[in-house]
């Protein structure tokens, strides 16, 4: 099998990973969302955002591979597939499902060597990770927030990491729900959980921490009253 030369990530993962790899020069274009590395933005063409895509950048960009991620970019795979283009959807929800797909995406690449090393220098740091968390006095209640409106939780890597780093994910319950609408949560249920810590990552948009401490009864929540107090104290 002759490896693909020319691959248009719609994701951030896998941009990174291909850095990572040392397979960069095969990436032909990216989403507008990477961020890592930071000379992917500087090197590669922006084709798409998230759940949309300039299909016609891509295909001008001859791709002989197109790496996507989960259903909600499955009106774009659809028609990349309609224009004949060769396309992998990753699904990864797990830190092992992270491992793997770093896994596959070399196995792609025909580097498969270099995985085996990229995947044993992370799950040292994971363990790492776990034997610090295990000196804590405390272990913080967390909310991880995905989405704002409406409230969703984190996906399953989010929330298993959130316990590696010695933390209590608040909705741990629902981290392996297969979609984001079954891990809607209520701004209710976050205030009775009374998180130690309120960790934001909107999918698509940036975190607004302001807009979060105004929602009603968000006044009661531990993490708001000592950002408030931190905030404070600063202006002294």
């Amino acid at each position: 099998m002759v490896p693909p030369s020319r691959i248009v990530c719609l994701t951030e993962e896998t941009v990174e990973t291909l850095y990572l790899l040392g397979e960069q020069d095969r990436i032909v274009g990216i989403s507008g969302y990477v961020v890592r590395p930071p000379q992917a933005r500087r090197e590669k063409p922006r084709v798409s955002a998230f759940t949309s895509a300039n299909i016609d950048k891509i295909l001008a960009l001859q791709p002989d591979l197109v790496l996507t991620f989960s259903d909600l970019q499955a009106d774009i795979v659809a028609d990349l597939i309609r224009r004949g283009i060769e396309v992998h959807a990753f699904n990864q929800r797990t830190v092992t499902g992270i491992l793997n797909m770093i896994r596959m995406v070399a196995a792609m690449v025909g580097v498969s060597e270099r995985a085996e090393e990229l995947v044993e220098t992370l799950e040292t740091r994971l363990a790492e990770a776990r034997k610090r968390a295990a000196c804590l006095p405390k272990r913080p209640k967390v909310f991880f927030e995905e989405w704002d409106d409406p409230l969703i939780s984190g996906i399953g890597w989010v929330s298993e990491l959130i316990e590696i780093a010695g933390g209590t994910d608040i909705f741990a319950d629902r981290r392996n729900q297969g979609t984001a609408k079954d891990r809607v949560v209520t701004a209710e249920e976050v205030v009775a959980q009374g998180p130690d810590l309120i960790i934001g990552s909107w999918c698509g948009k940036k975190f607004r921490p302001e807009r979060v401490t105004l929602r009603p009864g968000f006044d009661r929540i531990p993490a708001v009253q000592r950002a408030r107090t931190c905030t404070r104290s600063n202006h002294r």
